[in-house]
């Protein structure tokens, strides 16, 4: 795009905080974003009352134009839409699919940012996908949409390796931030339509579902290095739990051991001043952050000055009441 064309005019779609990074990038940068799409006010907190989405908040302390249609069902959110004019439309973690009316609306399509290195973790939950499977590295791809679910063509990517140490919170946010670079690198080719379109190999695909609570019940039959990696990849939602004298225990950070035991699986082995030694299927993991029925999440050694008699040696956790 040379220096005299006009900047493209923007509309942005995206609801949590993954998206508001984005949507904040584009504003420092000076490009004309002129609306932005987002949830609508969900409940939330102790008191359920009605919260604007990270995106939304965002949006309002820059004096944007806020749209929050329940989807795009309504003829009259779709003409609303398209009388914006916009040139194009960035999507990131919105929440909704588009239909082919909205996808086609802005002269250069919509464009999303997905955390995952496509076509490998297609879907709501790619960060915690890629962590729950063991993946050496993730990334975010910028990809042309279609009204497939994350199957349009790729048109940059950047690749981010995921450390051992890493829960899904920070891979988040490094994810968040390499997500918004991305986002302004392929703007200007896109502008100018230079941009090169790679269609995805859908031999290659993989489904990142939706998270549930339910998947943070931790077996203790499964192999240490499994449930490390799903403790750390459940933190810090929805949290990986077992139970402790019938009542919840959660467990927000673990590692594995070196240290072998012949105890049956979910029996503590041992305590030092940092962590909780359980077995496992095979081997054992340190519990080094925790939370105790009724208290807020704590490092393990904390919890171990005051309460250290609930986890002797030979304690059993997970098992049913």
């Amino acid at each position: 795009m040379s220096d005299t064309a006009k900047p493209l005019r923007i509309l942005f779609a995206g609801t949590p905080d993954f998206a508001a990074s984005s949507l904040q990038a584009l504003l420092d940068a000076g490009h004309n974003v002129i609306g932005v799409y987002t949830q609508p006010d969900r409940p939330a907190g102790r008191g359920r009352k009605l919260t604007p989405s990270p995106v939304k908040k965002v949006a309002l302390e820059n004096n944007l134009p806020v749209y929050q249609p329940l989807n795009f069902k309504q003829e009259d959110d779709r003409q609303q839409l398209a009388s914006l004019q916009a040139d194009l439309m960035v999507v990131v973690a919105y929440g909704l699919l588009l239909p082919k009316a909205v996808l086609e609306a802005p002269s250069l399509g919509c464009i999303n940012v997905h955390a995952s290195l496509l076509p490998r973790w297609r879907g709501a939950a790619p960060i915690h996908r890629a962590l729950l499977a063991g993946d050496q590295e993730t990334g975010v791809t910028i990809m042309q949409m279609d009204e497939g679910l994350d199957t349009g063509a790729m048109l940059l990517k950047r690749t981010c390796p995921i450390h051992s140490t890493d829960t899904s919170g920070e891979l988040h946010d490094r994810l968040a931030n390499i997500g918004a670079q991305a986002l302004l690198e392929s703007l200007p080719s896109i502008a100018d339509r230079t941009i090169e379109h790679e269609v995805q190999d859908n031999s290659l695909a993989c489904y990142a579902h939706k998270l549930e609570k339910a998947e943070g019940l931790i077996d203790w039959q499964k192999p240490a290095s499994e449930i490390a990696r799903q403790v750390k990849g459940l933190s810090p939602w929805p949290v990986a739990f077992t139970t402790l004298n019938g009542e919840t225990l959660r467990v927000w950070y673990a590692e594995t051991s070196e240290a072998t035991s012949d105890a049956p699986p979910g029996t503590v082995v041992g305590c030092d001043k940092k962590a909780i030694m359980v077995a496992c299927g095979n081997g054992i993991v340190r519990l080094l952050k925790i939370q105790l029925p009724g208290s807020k999440a704590m490092d393990t050694s904390a919890v171990l000055n005051s309460k250290k008699e609930l986890f002797s040696n030979g304690t059993a956790l997970g098992l049913s009441e």
